[in-house]
Order: C-alpha cells, then structure tokens, then sequence
C-alpha cells in the first residue's frame, strides 16, 4: 500500500542527502585548496636575480662569483 513512506526527497532517504552534501562539500574543499596552491606557486617563483642574491647571503657563492653571475643574468 504505501510504497517508500519512509523515503526523502526523489527516493534518498536523509542519509542519503546528507552524503552527497558532504561529498559536494568534499569536492569543493579540494578546489579550492588546489586553487590557492596554484596562486602560491606563482607568488613564490623568484628572479634569477633574488635567488643570486639569496645565495651570497647564504654564503655559498663569493662575491666575485656573484658579480660574474650577475653579469651574465644582465646580458
């Protein structure tokens, strides 16, 4: 007689709905984190030029080596 009383919406029942809404969150969670890594990825690349002088801060070029680099990175 009564066919699926119990049921939601379209047939779900309420689990139902309340897991496709969490995998819509899901899915939208990982968007938007892979968005953000793509936009700090593209702020965080550097010039030739900062990562030479990263480099002589650090101390693993001298200044000698660093005028030569910088030389050839202007021409």
């Amino acid at each position: 007689m009564y066919h699926n009383m119990h049921s939601g919406l379209w047939g779900f029942s309420w689990v139902g709905i309340l897991l496709i809404i969490a995998i819509v969150v899901v899915i939208y969670l990982l968007l938007r984190n892979s968005q953000n890594q793509s936009s700090k990825t593209r702020q965080s690349a550097k010039t030739p030029l900062e990562i030479l002088k990263e480099r002589l801060a650090k101390g693993e070029i001298s200044k000698e080596e660093y005028q030569d680099l910088k030389k050839e990175i202007e021409d």
